[in-house]
């Protein structure tokens, strides 16, 4: 039976990578798919991995029917066999409706991936639908781990290294960019309430006033 599955995790736990690696398996079995993304770090209409991979895609941008989108491409006469959609936590609720209709009434498995909760650990209102509607929930076992080593379970959103707590809940950034620019980075629970990023550890370090003293 075809399924709505949602493939969930932090950022930097290889959910693209494992997309890519979806899809490059039912290709070399002679199936076709349609991938989806929204907002990739590569640019409009890209799904990338950190590792170096990308391949074309269609940017489910805002507004679209992508069950809309699905049906027409098949009037054409394309063959689809499956659809794949990475960023699935920056669609909107009623495209996750969408994709759970073209399980059910199109008969094609969807495999989503996407975060859960955002830099606030809030729920993405995509992630939610998702968490309502999929067959399945997978939780990925590639753990992206805390600056301390620990497993991270928290997205943190940072400027110039220092996280912050509030703003707009999507800002396209990634896990590597250069100070000055908004990025994110990953933390276990205890570093994220603790608003303690790699930067800011290191900042506190170096800092003479954690230096131990000596008395003479």
């Amino acid at each position: 039976m075809p399924e709505l599955v949602f493939f969930s995790g932090t950022m930097d736990c290889g959910k693209s990578t494992l997309a890519l690696q979806i899809g490059h398996n039912r290709s070399a079995r002679g199936l076709q798919g349609v991938i989806f993304t929204r907002d990739d770090r590569a640019g409009e209409g890209k799904l990338s991995s950190r590792l170096g991979l990308v391949t074309e895609a269609v940017e489910a941008a805002p507004g679209m029917d992508v069950y809309g989108y699905l049906v027409d491409q098949m009037s054409q006469g394309r063959r689809v066999d499956y659809v794949i959609v990475d960023e699935a936590q920056f669609l909107a609720p009623e495209q996750i409706d969408q994709l759970a209709r073209v399980v059910d009434d199109l008969e094609l498995d969807v495999f989503a991936f996407g975060i859960t909760t955002d830099f606030r650990t809030k729920l993405f209102p995509g992630s939610q639908r998702l968490i309502e509607l999929a067959d399945r929930v997978e939780t990925l076992q590639v753990e992206a781990m805390c600056w301390c080593g620990a497993r991270a379970t928290h997205n943190a959103r940072t400027v110039d290294g220092e996280m912050v707590v509030e703003g707009e809940q999507v800002v396209v950034g990634d896990v590597d960019r250069l100070a000055g620019e908004v990025g994110y980075e990953v933390l276990c629970r205890r570093h994220h309430r603790r608003r303690m990023t790699s930067a800011a550890t290191r900042a506190a370090t170096l800092s003479p006033d954690v230096l131990p003293v000596t008395s003479t």
